[in-house]
């Protein structure tokens, strides 16, 4: 890619998209292109063929998708299968039909087995049963990454899918609902502090900021405890408590979103399709991103408690599911093409946390 080039960002607010942006804009690139859900729904096929007439990008990188947590993949198994396999079809589609010169497909660790062999290479993709879960995601997922490599086995495009792992940082999902494990852990251990040391402002402030369900901070505070409860931040008879879905005994691996935009940028500028196929039967060319070490659910929850000061109770509701086990990648491959984390969970946690702390006006 040269400076001048024409990059399609898709998804370019999101946490995925909008780092890679930021990483793209801080090394030079100055004719980037992006465009909100509410300026180009993606899953419109003639509003995205129409996009690519008018703009022509030259390179493309395909962040934008329908993501979420447990609650959410269990909720809304539909929506996460259609609103992805359109997203894709259509972004892929109209970048073969207009020659792009690369893309970069973002995908998801979850493609792999739920039993799979830890940590999870590349080639451990189909091998056995996916979670349950997540499954319709994943599938959807898998279809996106394999669009990919059969353009470029096909036709010759240069059409790149990385795995990213669990990812968290600046302009994260804090949904009760649809968010991931880091962010709705830390979002509902503040609540119950505000809850804890009964400051009532904090807690309007936080739901002003992000109504759950339609509760706002302008709610009544009945209303406000009873949404509250719902999601497990609740007063008891011995204070206030926490619930989180699970054991805790579950292991993740997460990676800073900032780092990993800037290893996708990097297989922007330095990998192609070519360097990856090989053997007799080309397949699994996707490349792992992570940090290939995993922390206990229980362990990070502590960590964000003693990080937000929090005084109240945490519960592990057994009787939820934990979801996967074990989601380690093994990023050899990634680690040979020269790219490695440097943020630790220890410090990646504080920066999350102060960033929700001062990126919301929220203020300890």
């Amino acid at each position: 890619m040269d400076k001048d080039s024409k990059i399609y960002v898709a998804g370019h607010r999101g946490l995925v998209g909008s780092a890679i942006w930021n990483n793209l804009q801080s090394k030079g690139y100055r004719r980037l292109l992006g465009r909100t859900s509410a300026e180009l729904d993606l899953r419109d096929s003639v509003a995205v063929k129409r996009f690519f007439d008018e703009e022509r990008p030259e390179y493309v990188i395909l962040a934008a998708a329908k993501v979420g947590g447990i609650m959410a993949n269990s909720r809304y198994r539909a929506d996460f299968i259609f609103e992805n396999l359109a997203i894709q079809q259509n972004v892929i589609g109209e970048s073969f039909r207009h020659s792009v010169k690369k893309l970069l497909f973002l995908g998801s660790t979850c493609i792999y087995p739920r039993d799979a062999r830890q940590p999870m290479r590349e080639d451990a993709l189909l091998t056995s049963p996916l979670e349950y879960t997540n499954e319709p995601y994943a599938i959807a997922k898998i279809a996106g990454m394999k669009m990919c490599e059969s353009f470029s086995l096909q036709y010759g495009c240069n059409y790149i899918a990385v795995m990213p792992t669990n990812l968290y940082g600046p302009n994260d999902n804090f949904d009760l609902e649809r968010s991931h494990v880091l962010p709705a852990l830390i979002r509902k251990i503040y609540l119950g502090r505000c809850l804890h040391e009964n400051d009532e402002t904090a807690l309007r402030n936080d739901l002003n900021l992000r109504p759950v369900e339609g509760v706002s901070g302008n709610s009544s505070i009945d209303e406000i405890l009873r949404i509250l409860s719902k999601y497990g931040i609740r007063h008891t008879l011995s204070g206030v408590e926490v619930e989180i879905w699970g054991t805790g005994r579950p292991m993740r691996e997460f990676l800073w979103s900032e780092e990993m935009a800037d290893a996708c940028v990097y297989i922007m500028e330095r990998v192609n399709f070519c360097d990856l196929a090989y053997g007799d039967e080309v397949r699994n060319c996707h490349i792992n991103i992570g940090t290939g070490k995993e922390i206990s659910i229980a362990r990070l929850t502590d960590l964000i408690k003693q990080e937000l000061s929090y005084g109240g109770e945490i519960r592990f509701n057994a009787d939820k599911p934990d979801g996967t086990m074990r989601k380690l990648a093994d990023v050899s491959k990634l680690h040979e093409l020269g790219w490695r984390h440097q943020i630790e969970i220890e410090e990646g946690v504080e920066k999350m946390v102060a960033w929700y702390l001062s990126a919301k006006k929220i203020y300890r």
